[in-house]
């Protein structure tokens, strides 16, 4: 047997080493070893194909919808999203010693097989098992209610998306050592690391306080903030990401429902009531969570707000969404830790002293991160006032509440066809209807079929992107910024 190139061979007992230099490789002779046997997995690795119904007569996105993203999510991303969180899972495993933790890591990864079988062959939904977290009742009370005997393709498509994710909780909240183990933890991480650049554009333009010159008349300072605030709005320092600085302008013409100005209206009106409280409903970890802290920043150090609220996910949401554990992460990893081993020192301590100072905002109580169990329920932001009552009065006292991502855009207008032209405080119902309800702006990168607020043009504009753009509402080139008035200052009243 012949050595092979760059290695070693096993030959009967012998090792011949490798004359090159590179690291090595081993080829094994293993016939005197019993021969494979075809054992049958028990999940497939690769998965085979596969009344909140209807909003005034619209029909809710379905999975089986075939014209509809829905329908391919329901189909394959969702089943090759939860066989990545299983791969991820069992390198988990691989790293464990303890034989207690790896029985127990291993019953979970069990369950994740047979939450995989159920859907990429479509069963039917059953009740969330009891393991003690406050959103159960809130679940099992809607399945009884409106999908007894419905499947994962037959529910409405943003009820059983959700779910998924409920019962992926589930593997590991039944168990004893795995409770808050978060599947997608290291994705998440991985997505502020790659951001290297755009991260440090940002710290080294933002370490340091903003101060606006005495020189300025009361106009040229107003100016001067609104510029600021169109500059380190989400949805134009996001752009840093892929385009660069020089090229944030240009991103504002793909906005096509678009409130800015009034949007600015609003912001500047906070900083005139006392509280100044803004709240942000929060969307990805990484660097949009990032991205998101330096426009909260923006608005303390320019008094526009006196406090942020910052709401993210009691666990693992799809994929990306920010938890507790992101969010401490996320601000230790900018003082403390060493995860750009290319940065210069000036910009580690950019980055680091960003990071102090929102540290400081934490312990001065200016920044306030909570996890609402309602934010991982099935229900739509329509329900919020009825299922959630203490947290739709707890968000009547904000000024202004951003609602980041395209899933928290969906569950405001409740995920159903609705014409381009319908007004956004229309399609958001009770979250800008009910009295008390408060001023509520949408920030979304489009990434799925519902699509309002595009204003009296906004069917034709639709149906030429249709025909021209196939796949637009899909893609992520294009954004709303959509804002309700909502009814701020009325007395919050439950049936």
């Amino acid at each position: 047997m012949s050595p092979q190139p760059n290695g070693v061979h096993v030959n009967g007992g012998g090792l011949a080493p490798s004359t090159a230099g590179a690291p090595s490789r081993v080829t094994l002779s293993l016939g005197h070893l019993p021969s494979k046997k075809d054992i049958k997995a028990p999940w497939p690795r690769t998965p085979p194909g596969l009344t909140p119904t209807t909003l005034h007569g619209r029909p809710a996105y379905r999975g089986y919808h075939e014209y509809s993203f829905a329908h391919a999510t329901m189909q394959s991303r969702l089943p090759t999203i939860l066989g990545k969180a299983i791969e991820d899972t069992t390198r988990t495993l691989n790293e464990q010693s303890s034989e207690e933790k790896v029985v127990d890591l291993v019953a979970c990864i069990e369950r994740m097989g047979d939450l995989m079988i159920d859907l990429s062959e479509n069963h039917k939904l059953r009740p969330i098992i009891d393991d003690d977290e406050a959103d159960v009742a809130l679940w099992n009370k809607e399945i009884a209610k409106y999908f007894q005997g419905k499947d994962f393709m037959n529910a409405p498509w943003l009820f059983a998306e959700a779910y998924k994710y409920r019962r992926l909780h589930e593997c590991f909240s039944v168990s004893k050592f795995w409770k808050d183990y978060d599947v997608f933890y290291r994705q998440k991480c991985d997505t502020f690391s790659r951001s290297a650049e755009a991260v440090f554009e940002l710290s080294m333009r933002f370490a340091e306080p903003f101060k606006i010159s005495d020189n300025l008349s009361p106009e040229d300072k107003l100016e001067f903030e609104r510029n600021m605030f169109k500059r380190t709005h989400p949805k134009q320092i996001k752009s840093l990401q892929s385009t660069g600085g020089d090229h944030l302008a240009a991103t504002e013409k793909n906005i096509l429902g678009n409130h800015l100005s009034e949007l600015w209206e609003s912001v500047k009106e906070v900083r005139s009531k006392t509280g100044g409280r803004v709240d942000f409903v929060l969307d990805n970890a990484g660097f949009e969570l990032y991205c998101d802290c330096v426009y909260a920043d923006f608005l303390l150090q320019s008094g526009l707000a006196t406090q942020i609220r910052f709401h993210g996910k009691r666990f693992a949401w799809f994929v990306s969404d920010v938890t507790r554990k992101d969010w401490e992460w996320l601000l230790n990893t900018m003082v403390y830790g060493q995860l750009f081993p290319k940065a210069t020192d000036v910009e580690l301590e950019s980055l680091r002293r960003l990071g102090q100072r929102w540290k400081q905002y934490e312990k001065e109580g200016k920044w306030v991160y909570e996890q609402h169990p309602f934010w991982c329920t099935g229900y739509t932001f329509w329900e919020l006032h009825s299922e959630a009552p203490d947290l739709f009065l707890h968000l009547s006292h904000s000024d202004l509440v951003f609602f980041k991502g395209d899933l928290n855009h969906r569950k405001l207008t409740y995920d159903c066809a609705a014409p381009a032209s319908t007004p956004f405080d229309v399609a958001i119902g009770p979250m800008a209807s009910s009295a008390g309800a408060p001023k509520v702006v949408s920030l979304r990168t489009i990434k799925s079929d519902v699509v309002v607020g595009l204003g009296d043009q906004g069917d034709e504009i639709a149906e030429k992107l249709d025909k021209e753009e196939p796949g637009w509402k899909i893609s992520g080139k294009y954004a709303v910024v959509l804002l309700s008035e909502g009814r701020p200052g009325e007395k919050v009243r439950f049936a």
